[in-house]
């Protein structure tokens, strides 16, 4: 059987294609779960996140029940990281002194034993940023979460050339291989964010179809859900493509719900962070939208 017949074959085995999709009410219903989960403990999460990113990435957090810790200082990592449920790192506004703190905080989740998350934010715009990143995804990230063209070039383990900065030159289904090469490379999960977000294993792939396109006018919105991902990640770790996919998509139908209160991208901002705030289980249950794809 290749590889298109047995994910279809996946799918049908959770119901999926058959009177009510069954695999859609399993994806609600596990997304509500880790909801709760995030919102009943609270998971610490430490983010070494760019400056840009820093108070969306925090309010997101907060909204969605977790606890955020803003913590970059190389002299707090060995007290502070292993207390921590989960770690962000985020490279958007990498340096020379930033990167030694994010190398120690990535062995200090290893030795921990808690999960930590990459965001390779622009990792073609230099070659100082490649190698950092590179040297990142050898430390054993849970998940890396990045746009199509951050995950060809790691996954490639070189520059994007036509690449726009932070912004996505290809569109997530040009990345699916290159995802799932570097998710068997790395051990991690992968997430290629976009219209539709593609999360691989190396194996299954699945999709979270939640969002609305006024999000790219919001920076630092994948930064914000990368950190979520990392909650949800710190809730189950052993199921972290489950986690992953779930905290995309609940992202997504924040925005989804902010967007239908919203005038333009100041007031999506607000609203989704309320509407990630107040979401509730019949809501999630019934408008998640997470499915197996070839």
């Amino acid at each position: 059987m290749d590889e298109a017949a047995a994910m279809t074959e996946a799918a049908k085995r959770c119901g999926e294609g058959r009177g009510p999709p069954k695999a859609v009410v399993r994806w609600g219903r596990r997304a509500w779960e880790l909801l709760e989960a995030v919102r009943r403990r609270a998971p610490l999460v430490q983010c070494i996140t760019n400056f840009v990113s820093m108070d969306l990435v925090a309010n997101a957090l907060l909204a969605a029940g977790a606890s955020p810790a803003m913590i970059h200082s190389l002299s707090e990592i060995d007290d502070f990281t292993p207390r921590a449920d989960a770690i962000l790192i985020n490279v958007g506004t990498l340096s020379d002194g930033w990167l030694p703190s994010m190398r120690a905080a990535a062995a200090a989740a290893a030795r921990a034993g808690r999960p930590w998350v990459l965001d390779p934010v622009a990792v073609s715009a230099s070659d100082f940023r490649l190698e950092a990143c590179l040297s990142l995804v050898g430390l054993r990230p849970a998940v890396i979460r990045g746009n199509p063209s951050e995950i060809l070039g790691l996954s490639s383990a070189c520059r994007i050339r036509d690449s726009k900065g932070v912004d996505s030159s290809h569109e997530p289904m040009d990345a699916v291989g290159a995802a799932k090469s570097l998710a068997q490379a790395s051990g991690a999960i992968v997430a290629v964010s976009g219209a539709v977000d593609v999360i691989t294993d190396g194996r299954q792939v699945v999709g979270a179809h939640n969002g609305v396109a006024m999000m790219q006018r919001i920076t630092a919105t994948g930064c914000a859900v990368t950190a979520l991902i990392a909650a949800f990640v710190a809730i189950d770790p052993p199921n972290a493509l489950e986690a992953t996919a779930c905290a995309l998509s609940i992202f997504g139908l924040a925005a989804e719900l902010g967007m239908a209160m919203a005038k333009g991208p100041a007031s999506l901002r607000m609203h989704m962070i309320d509407s990630l705030h107040g979401l509730d289980e019949h809501t999630v249950a019934s408008r998640v939208n997470i499915s197996f794809i070839a």
